[in-house]
């Protein structure tokens, strides 16, 4: 089993910022690709953004590039979403998400365990 646990979201102002982490224990796979995801009310879950552990491959949706960077320190075994530039669409819960495998993938079926998630608040 692995356990995720996500931290660092909190209530903040349209053009703002906050770092979200997500920490891993347990079983670790020798290659994996942690993902966020993020669910606002009455919407489906949605694709932020993935990391392979190596750092080598990245991948965004449109509606962050620019403005969120994925990161990780694996001496932590933690991963980081950095979001700036914040938005009141921003508006949701944030999880993070691990699977086997080094792609980082879309969709939320492709991924294993999920942390309880972080809510995320964006004020106009």
């Amino acid at each position: 089993q692995v356990q995720l646990v996500e931290s660092g979201g909190g209530l903040v102002q349209a053009g703002g910022s906050l770092r979200l982490s997500c920490a891993a224990s347990g079983r670790t796979f020798s290659s994996y690709a942690v993902g966020w995801f993020r669910q606002a009310p009455g919407k489906e879950r949605e694709f932020v953004a993935a990391i392979t552990w190596s750092g080598s491959s990245t991948r965004y949706a449109e509606s962050v590039k620019g403005r969120f960077t994925i990161s990780k320190d694996s001496a932590r075994n933690t991963v980081f979403l950095k979001m700036n530039s914040l938005k009141p669409e921003d508006t949701a819960v944030y999880y993070c998400a691990t699977r086997s495998g080094s792609y980082v993938l879309t969709d939320e079926r492709d991924y294993d365990y999920w942390g309880q998630g972080t809510q995320v608040t964006v004020s106009s």
